[in-house]
Order: structure tokens, then sequence, then C-alpha cells
């Protein structure tokens, strides 16, 4: 893609608007905690204290909206008292340009690291550093500084408290994640009555996953219905997938496809209703007809062999489902994961930071292009005639991001809607000629809005932003003739900093893409190695290995796709890789995967008879994913030799089990398929 193409690409996605689902009350809330700050900062200390507590109780409140599964006081208090600790520091050393720009550096650069951890905890740190470059002009003396630091810090423990003494939906974001992974189970079985080989996307059972998580205070309090239903949706998929399957299900046509179509029909509704259930946290009624399709007695009669076990194995789960979706007192804690508190966390997060101090990494790369230019937007802000300086490092920092579209687009969207945003705030302050507190009540109400619309798009988000920062300073006597015309200039040189700076010193995503793809069949051939070898010794296996082998390829699954969906939108060549040769190499190694979870929905209880033949299987796809992962590294096609002998003398030695014997078949013609499709790039 041309940086002409690439530039309208990352304009367009950032200036789109998302149809999203509000949550007014939690938006309230939080805009109510800020008036609540502001009102009495305002009336007890002054303006110029206000708006340091507005920030903190600003930020704060932002900061409980972001996708984190921890408790949502915990993430506003961190986001307070780093905030408080920043603007401290920051002012000691304001009056020493050198220092400051010192610290500053320092300071972005650590931010700029902590996106190694998360996105959560990026978004705080790069947003503290952000407001600290407001907050530092306001105090004029050390004294001042701490009081302005704890008022920021108080403005985080009241949105805290506010959350705790008003709670909203508790644990809502963890039913959401839960009903949207039992919803996304619904819609694929509906897809398999018409589709057999429809592909299900894993993300929402990760989602439900990371959300199902919970510190040792959580876990005391988690409602029942949260418990145990994740794990029994991880195992209805592919049941679900091999009742469809025709190599290991049913024919295409027949008494037993319409038997099956009825049964996946009926899946899908007691699925929807578990959703439903959990998400409202109410006791909800199967539909008869889908009780009764999955109780008819016919199932044993019509069905035979591996679709009769799926048969079976399906209705118990959706019964199990059923009872633990359901809202009771029950004290079960089934499928408890372990979050580590955040004190906990601090080592691990030390390693992951240290794991990324190397030049090529993406966090690397942004930590030292977000540094460089907070430092430089700042050097240049205050050196222009313009007062206000700080306005260009703060665009540039919340804008940038480790990769490509988002920095880019957010850049679009920041100028866009900061200009709307300005000149709405503008006109009404040239209305109205607004007093201190109807200022303060204005910047309040914007708040709200960017609470209420802040997941519908960053652009919307922005207006609303930049109209509460104008009547914010508007309430501490700056006059808006003051604050517009550098606000939009500044916003701007901000943003071409930004973009400036991603293309001197990019991370660009495409030529890793091999890398991803190589990363993607490894994991794939661990998981079948994996689940072939519980077949060759049942008795001397647990499914602990297949469980970790199957998260370790979803995530390279997901590893895989978001780095073509970033590398599309990139202006640089594919060199060697182009889209038409990694769509097919995805949809390859996806075919192989769904083999491979085909045969796991068969694996053998531990006292049935073992297949001595599929330990050489696994073996010989072990050691030829990894020695193909290599090849594709190199840029050399893969070669299946190995497996392919393998499955010869599996042929040989008749395997009873039509599952395993059809899908080591099937594994093998998936990794020809991914071969053939590098094959003809090099070829071409």
């Amino acid at each position: 893609m041309s940086w002409l193409r690439a530039l309208k690409a990352t304009a367009r996605s950032g200036l789109t608007v998302e149809r999203r689902r509000l949550e007014p009350l939690v938006a309230l809330r939080a805009a109510a905690g800020l008036a609540l700050v502001v009102g009495v900062s305002l009336a007890l200390f002054g303006a110029g204290v206000a708006v340091s507590s507005a920030f903190g109780a600003f930020q704060a409140a932002i900061a409980t909206f972001q996708r984190s599964w921890r408790p949502r006081p915990t993430l506003a208090l961190a986001s307070g008292a780093s905030l408080a600790v920043s603007t401290f520091l920051g002012y000691l050393t304001a009056a020493h340009l050198g220092l400051f720009l010192a610290l500053l550096a320092l300071w972005t650069f650590l931010a700029g690291l902590a996106w190694a951890t998360g996105p959560t905890t990026g978004i705080i740190a790069s947003s503290n550093v952000a407001i600290m470059l407001v907050t530092v002009t306001l105090p004029t003396s050390v004294a001042d500084a701490a009081a302005h630091a704890g008022m920021i810090a108080a403005g985080g423990l009241v949105q805290a408290a506010l959350i705790v003494l008003v709670p909203i939906r508790r644990w809502g974001a963890q039913r959401d994640a839960l009903a949207d992974a039992l919803a996304a189970e619904a819609d694929y079985a509906r897809r398999l009555r018409h589709d057999p080989y429809a592909p299900f996307d894993p993300v929402p059972l990760m989602t439900a996953r990371n959300a199902a998580a919970v510190t040792p205070r959580q876990a005391r309090r988690r409602p029942a219905e949260l418990h145990g239903a994740r794990g029994l949706a991880e195992r209805i998929r592919p049941v679900l997938a091999s009742l469809a399957d025709p190599a290991v299900g049913v024919p295409r046509e027949g008494p037993q496809r319409d038997r099956v179509r009825e049964l996946l029909a009926a899946a899908g509704s007691v699925l929807d209703t578990a959703a439903h259930a959990v998400r409202h946290g109410r006791t909800t009624t199967i539909p008869p007809a889908a009780l009764a399709a999955l109780r008819t007695p016919d199932t044993e009669a019509v069905l035979t062999g591996p679709a009769r076990r799926a048969a079976l194995r399906l209705a118990a789960l959706l019964e199990d489902v059923t009872e633990t979706a359901t809202p009771t007192d029950r004290t079960d804690t089934a499928e408890l994961r372990s979050r580590p508190t955040l004190w906990e966390l601090l080592p691990g997060a030390l390693r992951t930071v240290r794991g990324e101090l190397r030049p090529a990494s993406p966090v690397f790369r942004h930590a030292v292009r977000v540094s460089a230019v907070a430092t430089g937007g700042w050097a240049i802000g205050t050196a222009l005639p313009l007062g206000h300086g700080y306005w260009a490092p703060l665009a540039a920092v919340m804008a940038m991001r480790p990769d490509f579209t988002q920095t880019y687009s957010r850049c679009v969207a920041r100028f866009c809607g900061t200009l709307l945003g300005v000149a709405l705030a503008t006109g009404v302050l040239q209305a109205a000629h607004p007093g201190r507190y109807t200022s303060a009540a204005l910047a309040v109400v914007c708040a709200f809005g960017m609470y209420l619309l802040m997941r519908t798009g960053y652009a919307v988000a922005q207006v609303c932003t930049s109209a509460y920062v104008v009547f914010l300073l508007g309430m501490g006597g700056t006059e808006w003739t003051q604050t517009v015309p550098e606000r939009v200039v500044l916003t701007l040189l901000g943003g071409a900093l930004a973009m400036l700076a991603y293309a001197l010193y990019p991370a660009w995503e495409t030529p890793r893409l091999r890398t991803r793809l190589a990363d993607w069949l490894a994991a794939d051939g661990r998981y079948a190695a994996q689940v072939v070898a519980h077949h060759a010794d049942p008795a001397a296996r647990g499914t602990g290995a297949v469980r970790e082998a199957l998260l370790a390829t979803r995530d390279a699954r997901v590893a895989w796709q978001e780095a073509v969906e970033r590398a599309a939108l990139e202006p640089v060549r594919h060199r060697g890789l182009s889209r038409a040769t990694a769509a097919d190499a995805g949809d390859a190694l996806a075919q192989f995967g769904r083999v491979a979870m085909l045969v796991e929905a068969h694996l053998p209880d531990r006292d049935a008879a073992p297949l001595p033949a599929a330990a050489g299987l696994a073996e010989a796809l072990r050691h030829a994913t990894r020695q193909g992962a290599k090849a594709v590294r190199e840029r050399r096609v893969p070669r299946w030799d190995e497996v392919r002998d393998a499955v010869a003398r599996w042929d040989a030695e008749t395997v009873p089990d039509p599952v395993v014997r059809n899908g080591a078949r099937l594994l093998l013609e998936a990794l020809e398929a991914f071969s053939a499709a590098l094959e003809e790039r090099e070829e071409a």
C-alpha cells in the first residue's frame, strides 16, 4: 500500500463512529464523582486546586472504563496515585528546563515501555504523562505542588469510593465476557447446520478465560453462575464441530444429517438462553422444543459411531450449562483461576519490560519515539510565541501507540475532534460568558459526554475532552482567546511530530508476518501432536498438556490475525509474503487446527485401549512442524515427508477408530495445502 492510500485508510479509521451499547448510569456515576471533587475543591481551595483535582478525578474515571478485569476501584486508586506522583516530581524540576526535559524523557520512555504489560497499563501511563504536562504549570511553590498532588490523589479516591458505595451492575464485564462466549457458540452451532466447515473465532472464549481469573478477594464474592459455564463452553465447541463434520460425523445428506441439524438448532437455543441468564443474572426457561430435541430417544437409533458419541456428550454438556448458568445460592468454586494482586504482578511486569529492551522490539521503539516527541514537542512549544506550549507534547503522547495504524488514525481523529470541540466550547463561552461555577458545570457535562461516548470512537471522545479542557481552564481564569488558537495550532504540531516520528523510526508489522506465521505453525503442530499422543497411551496422559497446547495455538492464531490486519494498512511492501499467500496459508493452518480439535473431541478415557501407531505420528507432527516453522522463517517451503510416511504406516496398521484414522489424513492434507500456498508464491 502506498503512503497516500495508507494515510487515507488510517484517516477513515480514526474518524469512524461505531454503534456501541452505552452505559449512561456508569457515565453518570463518574461525572458525579468529578462534580463532587470540583465543587468541593473550588469552594474550599480556589480555582487552581480545583483544576488539579478535576484532572485527577477525570483521569481516574477514564481508567475505570478501560478493558480490564481488575476491580474498578483499584484502577481508580492506581491512576490517581500515579498521576499525583508524576505531577509532584514534574513540578520539582519544572523551574530547570534541562532537568525537566530529562525527567520528561525518562517518564515518557517508561510510559512507552508500560505497553509491554498490556493496553490498560499503557493507556494509564500515557495519560498520566500527558496530564502532568498541564498540572505542573498550576502550583507556585513546593508546598503548593504537594497540595495539588494530594488533591489529584483525592480525586482518584473519590471515584473509587463511589464505585464501592454506588455499585452498578457488579461483575458486569465478567458477565458480558462469559455471555459473549456462550452466544458465539450458539451462533457457531446454527452456522454448522448449513456449513459443516464453518469457521469459529476463538477470541470470545479467550476473553472469557481472561475474565475468569480472580484475586482471592474477588473469589469470595464472585456470583455462582460465573464459576463453571466457561469450562463447559470450551468443551462444547469441539463436540459441535465433530458432530457436524462429514469426515468424522455423519454424511452430508440423509436422516442422520437431518438429526444432526435438529441437534445443532437445539444447542443454539440452549446456549442463547444460558447467555441471556448469565448476562442479566436472571433465571430463564429453556425453550421446550430445544429440550425435546435433545432428549428424543431416537438419537441412539438414528446416529451411530462417533456421531452418536458426540450427540450424547453434547446433550450432557448442555444440561450442565443450563444448571451452571442459572443464578443460585451455590458456593461452588470450580474453574477458579487465580489472578495476582498488583504487588504480586510487579516482578512479572518488570521481567516483561526487561524483555522488551531490544532495538527490534515494537514496544521499545514506541518508547523511544514517544520520549523523543514529548521532549522535542515541549521544547518547540515553549520556544514558540504562543504560550501553553505543553499542548503539543500532550497531543502527541495521547495519540501515539506502538503500531502504525492506531498512531496515524488517532492523530487525525485528535486534530479533528480538537478543532470541533474547541469551536463548540468557544461558541458557548462567547455567547454566555459563564462564571466560575457555570464553567465548572459545563466541564462536568462535557466529561459526562466523554464517559458516555468514549467507546464509540476516538474522534467523538476527543470532541468532549477538548471542550472539557476549555471550560476547565476557563474556570481557572484563562480567557478563551488565549486557548483556542494555541490549542489548535499546537495540537496540529503534536500530531505532525507523532506521525513524523513513526515514519522515521517505524516498527512495521509486515516484515514480521513470516515469523508470526511460523509461530502459529509450530503451536498448531504441538497441539496436534499432544492430541494424537493422548490416543497412543491414554492411561499415562492427562488432558492438561492438550489444554495448554490449545491455549498456545489460540494465542498464536490471534497474534497472526492481528498482525495481518495491521500490515494491510502499512505503506511497506510485503517482502516475500503477499496478501493472497498470507490468506491461503492462514486458511490451511486454521484447517489444521480444526482437524486437531475434531480429534480432541474424541479423546479416549484412561481405561481405553491404546493405539501404539499414534506415538509415531505424534512425534512426526511435532518434529516436522518445528522444522517447518524454521523453514518459513528462512523463506523456504516446508516439506512433510516425515508426516506422510507416518500416515502411510498408520493406514497400513488399519487403525480401527475412524475419527483418528481420518483425522491423520486430514492433518496431512492441511499441511500440504499450507506448503502449496507458500510454493505458489515462490514460483510466482
